[in-house]
C-alpha cells in the first residue's frame, strides 16, 4: 500500500510542476483536454480488445493523468481537489453497496444491479436512464439504456421473445423499404438495431465488441483483396465482384 500511495503522490507532484512550469500544461482548461480524454478512453478500449496488457497499462496511466489534471484545474478555482473527488467516490461506493457495508442480503450480481438503480433514484434522480450520457456513441448508449431498464424488471422473459421482436422489426423494415418512405425506413432500421442490441444482451455478447471484431475482420480481408489485386497490377475498380470474391474466400481460408 505504501508504494501505491507514493506512486500516486508522485503523479500529483508532477502535475503541480507541470501546471506551474510547462507553457502547454498551464494553458489547458477542462474544455481543451476533454476531447483528449475521450481519445484516451478509446485507446484503452483498443488495447483491451487487442489483449495488449502493456498498452492497457500505458493507457490507464494516461487516463489517470487526465483525472488528476481535471482535479488540479478545479482546485486552482477553489471548486474541489483530488481528495474531494476520491472521498466522494468512496462515499458513493459505500452507500451503493449496502450488502458489503450494511446488513442488506443479495443472492447474485443481478440483484446487486437492481439495488444499485433503486439507490440512485433515492439519491434524487428522477429516472434510471438519467445517468446515460447524451454524447455516448449510439450503440453503446443502446446497451446502457437496456441494461438500466432491465435492472428495474422492464425486460423480456426469454431469448425467443427477443428473436420474435427482431423478426417483427425486420418485417416492418421490409414493408417501409417497399413503400420508399425514407424517414420511416430510418425509424424502422433504428428499431431493428435496438432489438439486435437486446438480442446480443440476452446472448451475453457485447454488441459493440462483436461489431468491432467484425469491423477488424472485414478490414483484414479487404486489405488482402487489395494486396492480391496489386500483385496482378490491377486496381479494385478494374475487377468485378466475382474476381474479388475469389480473394475474399482465400482470405477466409487463411483465417483472416
Amino acid at each position: 500500500m505504501k508504494e501505491k500511495l507514493q506512486a500516486f503522490e508522485r503523479l500529483l507532484n508532477i502535475m503541480d510542476d507541470l501546471r506551474a512550469k510547462c507553457p502547454w500544461d498551464k494553458a489547458q482548461t477542462m474544455e481543451s483536454i476533454r476531447h483528449l480524454t475521450i481519445e484516451e478512453v478509446y485507446e484503452l478500449g483498443d488495447a483491451i480488445i487487442d489483449n495488449q496488457m502493456d498498452e492497457v497499462k500505458k493507457e490507464l496511466g494516461d487516463i489517470m493523468l487526465h483525472l488528476v489534471f481535471y482535479s488540479k484545474i478545479a482546485s486552482e478555482k477553489d471548486l474541489f481537489d483530488i481528495s474531494d473527488v476520491l472521498n466522494a467516490q468512496c462515499e458513493k461506493l459505500i452507500h451503493r453497496h449496502p450488502h458489503i457495508y450494511g446488513d442488506v442480503q443479495v443472492a447474485d450480481a443481478e440483484e446487486v444491479s437492481k439495488n444499485w438503480e433503486k439507490l440512485k433514484l433515492k439519491e434524487g434522480k428522477t429516472s434510471v436512464l438519467e445517468g446515460v450520457p447524451r454524447s455516448l456513441p449510439s450503440l453503446v448508449k443502446a446497451i446502457r439504456i437496456q441494461d438500466k431498464a432491465s435492472a428495474t424488471g422492464f425486460d423480456w422473459e426469454n431469448t425467443e421473445q427477443v428473436l420474435d421482436k427482431v423478426e417483427e422489426e425486420l418485417k416492418e423494415l421490409r414493408s417501409e423499404i417497399r413503400s420508399n418512405k425514407k424517414e420511416q425506413v430510418k425509424m424502422e432500421l433504428g428499431d431493428l438495431l435496438f432489438s439486435m442490441v437486446n438480442l446480443a444482451r440476452y446472448l451475453d455478447v457485447n454488441p459493440d465488441e462483436a461489431l468491432e471484431k467484425t469491423n477488424r475482420k472485414f478490414i483484414a480481408r479487404f486489405e488482402f483483396i487489395e494486396k492480391k489485386a496489386s500483385e496482378q497490377d490491377k486496381s479494385l475498380s478494374e475487377m468485378n465482384l466475382s474476381e474479388m470474391d475469389v480473394f475474399w474466400d482465400q482470405a477466409k481460408k487463411q483465417g483472416l
